[in-house]
């Protein structure tokens, strides 16, 4: 005879918000859902809803994707703040369809909540953006604009009447995450070069630079591996090695802003007629950019510490509206003629190369329970 195993759940917490009037309660089993670029796991939980409480009315739950460019206290005049990329409505109470089908998180909410129970699911397309803040400035107040994800639940006639008042003791929510880790499979990194000539001589100046793999995690040490060849009679007076964040905001047009998030000088001197062969090491962190006003850092869910914004993964040509980041890192020659007029005539030499910046998959995401003990502990 087979033995029985208990399902097994990644639930080291549950998180619960109530309507103010108590009739509704909304459960989910996580905030951070993973987005595998060519899936997007699928947000799931239960909402418990009193019958008695809602006067022949309806309840429904939907989840958001919004760009917000403004704090919620400038809402003033009717004026919004925010726009929805992606919406999508369902409605819990009463059931609609007959589809019986619950996952494993689903399962072990509904056995502690009880026939009063209703699940919900949704399905995000791979083509909405991550979570990702961009950093107010020191004197900035009010919440950080950015993307962001909400499950709401509410207790309505319809699911979208633009003259139906929800009023908000009707209603519960919570924040949610999406999020992207970098892939198991890392790969060799890019390498450029570029060779320029300048007035006055006839002979170039080749610059290479290299990175040791495709992806680099924060708070990695990025090393850059350069190597120089001066066949001119200018001198080379330092290497300048910089990180810069490309931020495309993908709205009703594309915007792109780029900020320096690292840069370090290197007094390297290459003479004329000389070669140089070395790796260079610089750390883009946030904690060096606290200032920096704009700045797209990943996004959080209260005020727990957070990162610079990963670099946005997507599949193929598909666009990704709200936000997308990206970075590169730049390497400088600061080329001097030398004489009397060498710093007012100097000139530089400038090899990009693309940089993917992640967080890993961390090895133990969540603790691993049977159901039984899951229930057990949770209140």
């Amino acid at each position: 005879m087979a033995s029985l195993s208990f399902p097994v759940l990644s639930l080291p917490r549950v998180f619960k918000k109530t309507s103010g009037n108590g009739h509704i309660a909304l459960y989910l089993g996580k905030r951070d859902f993973v987005d595998h670029v060519d899936s997007v796991e699928v947000v799931d939980g239960v909402v418990k809803v009193d019958p008695a409480g809602l006067d022949g009315r309806k309840v429904y739950v939907y989840l958001a994707c919004a760009f917000r460019y403004g704090s919620e206290d400038l809402d003033v005049i009717g004026l919004s703040f925010r726009r929805d990329i992606w919406i999508k409505r369902v409605q819990v109470y009463p059931p609609t369809d007959g589809n019986n089908s619950k996952s494993p998180i689903q399962e072990a909410l509904l056995k502690k909540v009880g026939e009063q129970g209703c699940p919900f699911a949704f399905q995000m397309p791979t083509d909405l953006p991550c979570s990702v803040s961009l950093q107010p400035g020191p004197n900035d107040s009010g919440k950080a604009c950015g993307v962001d994800f909400e499950v709401k639940a509410y207790i309505a006639n319809e699911p979208n009447n633009i003259d139906e008042v929800i009023e908000k003791k009707d209603t519960c929510r919570l924040m949610i995450r999406k999020i992207q880790f970098a892939p198991a499979n890392n790969k060799a990194g890019p390498k450029a070069d570029i060779t320029k000539q300048f007035m006055m001589t006839d002979k170039p100046v080749h610059l290479e630079a290299s990175l040791e793999k495709e992806i680099y995690y924060h708070g990695d040490p990025i090393i850059v591996k350069v190597k120089v060849n001066n066949e001119t009679n200018k001198i080379v007076k330092k290497v300048k090695v910089s990180v810069e964040q490309l931020t495309s905001v993908v709205l009703y047009s594309s915007d792109t802003y780029a900020k320096a998030v690292c840069t370090e000088e290197f007094g390297e001197t290459i003479n004329a007629n000389s070669t140089l062969e070395k790796s260079f090491q610089i750390t883009p962190l946030l904690s060096n950019n606290k200032e920096k006003r704009g700045l797209s850092v990943d996004g959080r869910l209260k005020d727990e510490d957070t990162h610079l914004a990963s670099t946005t993964l997507s599949q193929g040509d598909k666009e990704v509206q709200g936000i997308v980041v990206s970075y590169k890192v730049k390497v400088n020659l600061i080329v001097s003629s030398g004489g009397l007029l060498g710093g007012l005539t100097a000139s530089d030499v400038t090899v990009e190369l693309p940089l993917t910046l992640m967080s890993p998959k961390p090895a133990g995401e969540c603790s691993v329970l049977p159901i039984q003990l899951f229930l057990r502990n949770f209140s």
